[in-house]
């Protein structure tokens, strides 16, 4: 029995891989580092600086807290538009036009005067991060297809880096300025290096897009259970992330560590969280990343289970051990939606859809924690909470399957 099979006619696939396009793979991984460097000091740098900025403006300690929850609630509710303006303006237009309103808010927040123009700066900040950080693994697929994992190993541990930089440095830089604003202003350096690599990205993709169509805007996977199970796997290991981020090292202090140790103890959570994220990337090498997924939700859950049933027992093992696995697991999650898309643009719509409720429910994390200390005296109820949401992880893993009808096809 004869099969007819029908050709797609010669213009509906582009069979040559991204790799071979554009800017040399060296140029082009420099300039997704610079971008992704920038992408949290502008977060993380206030935390060192509060005490001095709370005691200058006269801030409450409620209004303090909303320098870091504004920008984590915008990166969720500002991924929704950002592919659409992808699609309107071009991509690496929008990148760089986030870029400069990054970096024009960084510069402003050194110059405000009143609690009106820090909160206005501060959503600045986390605008720029939020769309920025949306459209750039839409260029991650775009470049490198057949390369996703690796290179959002790369991508992530490049935020990881930002932020253990900013949380280290910023502190001394304050005290060697002798003022919180040249602290704060100091992280406009890096994204003025990140705005001149992509300036270079930015003519590069102007150039293709003048000889090639216009492709139709990428659709929100809403009716996708898939995208819904990413976004509470995403959800659940960022709200464990922020969590600890804020509450770790008071944890440790309160159960008789000194200030010292206790930032020590915080120390080796980002760096266990910075050494996961490449190397999940690297082992993960199939689109179906569930196993690899579940080895990660578990031995995240391993950690915040030795950490809530003793605590100050063996804390330098078990914490960095909770940071390996959910910075794993971070790696792994921001990947998953480019496995699901088919091209950069659909790439980026499912991204948009995933970010939104992780970074609101990441941002209600450490508010968590902190109202379940108020009614409990104590962090005893906070840490099996985080247990939990860990357990609930490790349950998603199995249904992760990616939608294999999907073809990587490349747009400019």
């Amino acid at each position: 029995m004869l099969v007819q099979c029908k050709t797609l006619p010669q213009t509906a696939v582009t069979p040559l891989p991204e790799e071979t396009k554009g800017p040399s793979i060296a140029i082009a991984v420099l300039c997704i580092v610079l971008v992704a460097l920038t992408l949290r000091p502008g977060i993380v740098s206030i935390g060192p600086l509060l005490p001095e900025i709370i005691q200058e403006l006269g801030l409450s300690y409620i209004q303090a807290a909303l320098l870091t929850s504004i920008p984590t609630l915008l990166m969720g509710a500002l991924a929704i538009p950002a592919p659409w303006l992808a699609h309107r303006f071009g991509r690496d237009r929008v990148i760089l036009a986030a870029l400069l309103v990054l970096g024009a808010s960084i510069g402003l927040r050194t110059l405000v005067g009143s609690i009106g123009q820090l909160f206005f700066a501060t959503a600045g900040v986390g605008a720029g991060i939020a769309i920025a950080g949306t459209l750039l693994s839409g260029y991650v697929k775009a470049r490198f297809p057949t390369k996703v994992a690796i290179f959002m190993g790369l991508y992530t541990t490049s935020i990881a880096l930002g932020s253990t930089l900013a949380a280290a440095s910023t502190g001394p830089l304050a005290e060697a300025a002798e003022n919180w604003r040249w602290a704060a202003g100091f992280w406009v350096l890096p994204v003025a290096l990140a705005i001149g690599a992509w300036l270079f990205i930015e003519r590069n993709g102007r150039q293709k897009r003048a000889s090639g169509a216009l492709s139709a805007a990428p659709r929100l996977p809403l009716r996708n259970p898939t995208a819904w199970l990413i976004a509470l796997f995403f959800a659940c290991n960022n709200l464990v992330f922020y969590a600890m981020i804020a509450w770790l090292a008071p944890i440790y202090i309160e159960l008789g560590n000194t200030p010292t140790a206790a930032g020590m103890i915080l120390a080796g959570y980002t760096l266990g969280f910075m050494v996961a994220t490449p190397l999940f990337g690297f082992i993960s090498r199939n689109d179906d990343r569930r196993i690899v997924l579940a080895v990660s939700a578990g031995i995240a859950l391993l950690g915040s289970l030795a950490i809530a049933v003793a605590p100050n027992t063996l804390p330098m093992l078990w914490v960095p051990l909770a940071a390996f696995g959910t910075g794993g697991a971070f790696t792994l999650a921001m990947t998953l939606p480019l496995d699901n898309a088919s091209t950069p643009e659909e790439a980026g719509a499912w991204s948009a859809f995933v970010m939104l409720p992780s970074y609101i429910v990441a941002a209600v994390g450490p508010l968590l924690v902190g109202f379940l200390r108020d009614i409990g005296d104590s962090f005893h109820l906070s840490l099996w909470v985080l247990v939990v949401i860990g357990a609930v992880m490790l349950l998603v893993t199995p249904f992760l399957k990616p939608n294999r009808n999907n073809k990587v096809l490349i747009s400019p």
